[in-house]
């Protein structure tokens, strides 16, 4: 691990093809329910980062796979830290939309 290693931000191609190979894994999107209507990731479940201790809606499997982004990665790195503080033990940060290459749904 080199000294600047903090720094990258998570490569969320990668991170979408990894929740697809998992069965039963959870896509959320933390960004406002405007961002989404604005353009999602398909298959993403909307639980704006300001609601995140709402996520019981979508899953209430504590052991569930949830791979979580934002518009930058900032937002989903919350997320993700109030996920596991609610108790979700299987949690990934995959980073932001803004560098996805993938089709968005709108």
């Amino acid at each position: 691990m080199g000294f600047l290693d903090f720094l990258k931000q998570p490569d969320i191609n990668q991170g979408v093809k990894t929740y697809q190979a998992i069965p039963g894994a959870v896509l959320l999107d933390v960004r406002t329910p405007q961002e989404y209507r604005e353009g999602h990731i398909p298959g993403s479940r909307n639980v704006p980062l300001q609601t995140i201790d709402e996520v019981a809606a979508v899953t209430e499997n504590k052991d569930a796979a949830l791979f979580v982004y934002c518009y930058s990665g900032a937002r989903s790195r919350q997320a993700m830290r109030q996920l596991q503080h609610l108790g979700y033990s299987n949690v990934s940060n995959i980073g932001g939309i803004a560098a996805y290459s993938g089709k968005v749904e709108r």
